[in-house]
């Protein structure tokens, strides 16, 4: 009798740098996930900045990518976005440890972000990781969707490294 096991969905996805070639699928994963994403000219600007950029992916398509840029023992996680419909399965958790780490290995003590108030997913996930929140940023992002106001940002940080 031949016992088959359940196929592991992440077994096939790997993290890698992003690469020029990558930003048309990493834009188009942008403009999935956030109403006001970023475009390829802020990617490009990354890039040549020699920021952290690093995407997860598959050999057909791009799930996940993150931004992180790192400077004198902190860094600031700048985007981490995980095409829609992959969310909620580790992707971005995955993404986001590895980023950590990066910058860990690169003398960061201490590790910033900013997020919506009303990104609860994005929420939960940082203070999974340990997260907690140090100040808001007023009127920092534009109106989502039926919104008149512009929204606050709530900061987070958390010290380096992941235990």
């Amino acid at each position: 009798m031949q016992i088959y096991s359940q196929p592991n969905p992440q077994q096939d996805f790997f993290v890698r740098t992003m690469r020029t070639s990558d930003l048309d699928l990493v834009v188009k994963n942008e403009t999935a996930a956030y109403e006001h994403g970023w475009n390829k000219r802020i990617f490009i600007d990354c890039l040549r900045a020699g920021y952290l950029c690093w995407v997860l992916a598959s050999k057909q398509q791009i799930v996940a990518h993150g931004v992180m840029s790192v400077a004198i023992e902190e860094c600031h996680l700048l985007t981490l976005c995980v095409d829609p419909t992959f969310q909620r399965k580790g992707f971005g958790r995955k993404l986001l440890k590895l980023l950590l780490d990066r910058a860990h290995k690169l003398e960061a003590r201490e590790c910033f972000l900013e997020v919506r108030p009303s990104n609860t997913n994005a929420i939960m996930l940082y203070r999974s990781l340990g997260f907690a929140q140090i100040g808001e940023r007023k009127n920092y992002y534009p109106p989502n969707g039926a919104q008149q106001a512009r929204e606050n940002a709530l900061i987070l940080s958390r010290s380096l490294p992941l235990l």
